[in-house]
């Protein structure tokens, strides 16, 4: 545990070789914390891989999904100087920086402000959480699932029954945070119900993916997936890709499914052409969630940057 100021700890772990090639795995979410997946992609011959749960969630404390535990303290520059913290904390000069989903936005978001501490990037799911893909996700979308957008509209309450998934979303983080445990567990299952039903759509999907989570783990996810994206992340708009040139030279990996309804794959094709030491995978029979081909590619590019940077 490791103490990062403002009353937060963050929880981290480390695998693999000590003298390997330092990666940090940075999850999904916002809030998805608690995944120890990141260390089966990462050979432990080769890797020293680094996992720490994101402020609020998983194993780090306190907790959001209390709803007394402000999230003042938990936004976008809080996560990368934390992620700088931990650097200094373990005292690893420079690492690769792996990040999947939301993660690959906090990856960029990082590198972007300590490029001389990245060796390179490993982006799975790629997005940069803009307010035209969070409008996606949340409304655009509807248009392939318009059931499950109508059950996710009125799970918003009678006050937010209107096609902008802004007010959507500040609807939920109202519910998510409400001091009646019932309100927030019915918030917190209309959410995940509707990430479910995106993804549960693509060819490879895993339906109940999200629904699995329960308890604090589900609420903290929600109530900090509406935190961040009601605050577009605190990021200007098409900020990240904007700031390729500060990065343009680290050599990154990036993996994206074609079909992935949830973050479309313009993004990742936008970032790889202004990316000159950059490489996209579009995999076809893929989606958020993957495929066996998507995971041979994932593999691959781990491959691929370890000979680079050996």
């Amino acid at each position: 545990m490791l103490d990062v100021g403002d009353g937060q700890t963050v929880w981290f772990g480390e695998a693999g070789n000590p003298d390997g090639i330092p990666v940090v795995c940075l999850h999904g979410g916002p809030g998805g914390g608690g995944s120890r997946g990141g260390w089966k992609a990462f050979d432990p011959a080769v890797f020293r891989t680094v996992l720490f749960d994101q402020r609020g969630c998983g194993e780090s404390l306190p907790n959001v999904g209390d709803p007394a535990v402000s999230l003042e303290a938990n936004t976008t520059p809080h996560l990368v100087a934390d992620v700088e913290r931990l650097r200094e904390h373990l005292g690893i000069e420079r690492w690769l920086v792996y990040g999947a989903s939301w993660g690959s936005t906090l990856a960029l978001t990082y590198a972007q402000r300590h490029p001389d501490r990245v060796t390179g990037l490993l982006l799975v799911a790629v997005t940069t959480s803009t307010p035209g893909e969070i409008d996606w996700l949340y409304r655009g979308v509807r248009r392939l699932v318009p059931d499950a957008w109508d059950d996710f509209r009125a799970g918003a309450g009678p006050g937010a029954h209107s096609d902008s998934s802004a007010d959507l979303i500040a609807a939920y983080a109202r519910l998510i945070a409400d001091p009646d445990a019932d309100v927030r567990e019915r918030a917190a299952h209309d959410w995940c119900a509707w990430e479910d039903a995106v993804i549960a759509h693509e060819s490879t999907g895993s339906p109940g993916n999200y629904a699995r989570r329960t308890g604090l783990d589900r609420t903290a996810f929600v109530r900090l997936a509406a935190h961040y994206f009601g605050h577009h992340a605190w990021l200007r708009d098409g900020e990240l890709l904007a700031g390729m040139d500060a990065i343009g030279h680290l050599p990154g990996r990036m993996v994206h499914g074609r079909l992935d309804l949830s973050c479309p794959a313009q993004t990742a094709w936008e970032l790889a052409k202004r990316w000159p030491s950059g490489r996209l995978a579009l995999i076809d029979d893929a989606g958020h969630t993957g495929s066996p081909a998507f995971g041979a590619a994932i593999r691959a590019a781990v491959d691929d940057v370890a000979r680079l940077l050996r």
